[in-house]
């Protein structure tokens, strides 16, 4: 298998396409201002008051229908990048400039949905008052689909070298309070991937109900052992103010505290459903994109080097532009710090059947993600399934299911 994704294009005709395209990654943590308030104004001037309720929950509307929809009908990029220009590429100030913008449009979005949230009569039209209980929880998960994809722009920042991009990570994160993902995903998931060792990788016959707690857990105890040892390497006892973990939590505190002081202790709840809608949506993506896939053990016992084999990738263009081609996970897996502009797919890996927005919503209802998902890693290993990584508590059924190919299984 060839270890180089396809090259479509000569390089002396290249061009970014999607250069000012990626300006639609910013629409998530601006679209209370860009979509919201033009929204409202253009229903109160047709009369039409029931619908205004609609753009609190702008957030769920877009990811879980808008972009699946966008994706279906859009379809794949297809395009590559050629090692030519890739330097070039890579050294172009103004992609890093739109993921640093994104950090203080999701931190204006959190204060003014605080206002509105908390407010006696935040001066909406159509709406006398303040925003009753539904409104304030749609708002709430709106936030956290702008925190959750603020982990995936930390999650960019984050494997950067530059200095200013890994402390933009940490803020980033403090919105979720998921700021031990800069430890875990760097030092733990990126040597681990697609291994049982690992929990933020799926396993075949796991539900994602099931996966969440496991990698929810699972990555903050690892986190904390990454970061225990890298301190005791230094002399350090854990508890100590270069952990961190602590200081990641440290942050989130200090933005949660200045919240309620200036929004009231009202504001807290909301505050605490957002966090979770947003690394709930992390973990949507982390069971997805290594679901059933495996490393092998070599004859030394070491496991193989991760390869394109090791990630499910998709290359539908509308969800790569909100989510800085993350979806072409194997090239962010061969090449770490590179820059999502310059991430490349891989005709080797395995495809998703489409977008990671749409295959969130799969995720959700384990009987659909089965019948879809099952097939196509079963057919990733040519029918063999002793090569998959297969959930322990699943293995009886996944026997039964798949019948005697399934027998050498270890457990």
């Amino acid at each position: 298998m060839s270890d180089e994704p396809d090259e479509s294009t000569p390089p002396e005709t290249w061009r970014d396409r999607k250069r000012y395209l990626w300006l639609w990654g910013l629409l998530a943590p601006t679209g209370l201002f860009t979509i919201g308030v033009p929204l409202v104004w253009v229903l109160a001037a047709v009369g039409r008051p029931g619908l205004v309720h609609i753009v609190f929950w702008l957030g769920p509307i877009v990811l879980y229908l808008v972009v699946p929809i966008a994706d279906r009908f859009v379809g794949p990029d297809g395009t590559n990048p050629p090692d030519e220009v890739l330097e070039a590429l890579e050294n172009d100030r103004y992609y890093r400039y739109l993921t640093y913008l994104y950090l203080p449009c999701q931190y204006a979005t959190l204060v003014a949905a605080g206002y509105l949230i908390t407010a006696d009569d935040p001066h909406i039209p159509m709406i006398d008052g303040g925003l009753n209980a539904v409104d304030k929880v749609g708002l709430a998960v709106t936030l956290g689909v702008v925190g959750g994809i603020g982990i995936n722009t930390a999650h960019e920042l984050g494997h950067k070298k530059v200095g200013l991009e890994r402390r933009l990570s940490r803020i980033a994160l403090a919105q979720s309070a998921y700021g031990h993902f800069y430890i875990e995903h760097n030092r733990g998931h990126h040597v681990r991937v697609a291994t049982r060792e690992d929990p933020a990788s799926a396993r075949l016959g796991e539900s994602f109900w099931a996966f969440f707690p496991r990698s929810v857990c699972g990555g903050l105890r690892s986190a904390w052992a990454l970061e225990r040892t890298r301190l005791q390497r230094l002399g350090c006892r854990p508890w100590n103010r270069r952990n961190d973990i602590l200081t990641a939590w440290l942050l989130t505190a200090v933005l949660y505290t200045a919240l309620v002081f200036v929004f009231g202790l009202a504001l807290l709840p909301y505050l605490l459903l957002q966090a979770v809608v947003g690394f709930s949506l992390l973990e949507a993506v982390n069971y997805m994109e290594h679901y059933g896939l495996a490393r092998q053990r070599t004859p030394s016992g070491r496991y193989e080097r991760p390869t394109p084999a090791h990630s499910w990738n998709s290359d539908h263009l509308v969800t790569n532009l909100f989510m800085y081609h993350l979806q072409r996970h194997s090239d962010h897996h061969a090449f770490p710090t590179r820059r999502y502009q310059s991430l490349r797919t891989w005709e080797q890996a395995p495809a998703l059947p489409t977008g990671y927005a749409g295959m969130i919503v799969l995720a959700y209802l384990p009987p659909l993600w089965r019948r879809v998902m099952d097939k196509r890693v079963i057919a990733h290993y040519d029918g063999d399934i002793t090569r998959a990584n297969i959930h322990p508590p699943a293995r009886d059924r996944v026997l039964a299911r798949y019948g005697a190919a399934a027998a050498q299984v270890p457990e």
